[in-house]
């Protein structure tokens, strides 16, 4: 498990260790083979999954959808009413009852500063736009074989797996 994947704002690629990179790419891999052969296998199967982000049919919002998915977890659109004007208090108490519906959230177009507040109080795993072009796991993706957006969703889907897996 690569816990250092939650809750990251967007950084860059270096702030993944080279262990952690080398580690998804080798999942993504698997994951990428498996999707061609026709075997992908239901991994996250009984996983509830909250997308928080203002824009549901959005091209990332779609990705991380169907990354999830596609391992069998189950996606819930979440429109976000947090702010970075929000109290702790309320922050505290929106992430736990969060966390106890979900088993992991992914925020988008959310503020960093927000995010990890939501991260320190939901007790699960929390990714600041894991599926977006910024997150530092998106440039992995250039460093698999076939088209970047297909990329995307297998380097998505070895995050998932390793934090939640």
């Amino acid at each position: 498990m690569t816990p250092d994947l939650q809750v990251r704002s967007h950084p860059a690629i270096d702030k993944i260790s080279p262990p952690e990179a080398e580690a998804l790419l080798t999942q993504a891999r698997a994951l990428q083979r498996a999707a061609q052969a026709g075997a992908t296998q239901p991994l996250l199967r009984g996983k509830n999954l909250g997308l928080l982000c203002a824009a549901p049919d959005g091209a990332d919002a779609l990705l991380f959808r169907r990354a999830a998915t596609e391992l069998g977890a189950r996606v819930s659109h979440v429109l976000p009413s947090l702010s970075e004007t929000s109290t702790a208090q309320e922050v505290a108490h929106t992430a736990r009852m969060l966390g106890r519906l979900y088993d992991a959230l992914e925020c988008q177009g959310m503020p960093p500063s927000l995010v990890g507040r939501i991260g320190q109080a939901a007790g699960v795993p929390v990714y600041d736009g894991i599926a977006t072009p910024e997150h530092p796991t998106a440039r992995l993706a250039d460093q698999l074989e076939g088209g970047t957006v297909e990329n995307r969703r297998f380097v998505v889907q070895a995050s998932l797996l390793s934090t939640m897996g």
